[in-house]
């Protein structure tokens, strides 16, 4: 009986773990440099300013941003 609720338990674990590990990209602009890159932390706004208002949720999208932002154009 108890070895149910234990498997039941480390089901719940082993699919509920991964999404804490969630990662986030930001299109980024270095302050220094001018260029763009897609980053894993959000930009700080002194030595890296966000490029846009929004975190996403794949680097793919992130990447497609970057392509399509002005500013990461010159």
């Amino acid at each position: 009986m108890h070895s149910k609720y234990l498997l039941a338990a480390a089901l719940i674990a082993a699919f509920s773990v991964p999404s804490f590990a969630a990662t986030s990209y930001y299109v980024a602009q270095d302050a220094k440099t001018q260029k763009c890159s897609v980053v894993t932390t959000k930009p700080d706004g002194k030595a890296a300013m966000m490029i846009g208002k929004a975190a996403y949720p794949a680097e793919a999208d992130a990447t497609t941003a970057m392509k399509a932002a002005k500013v990461c154009k010159m």
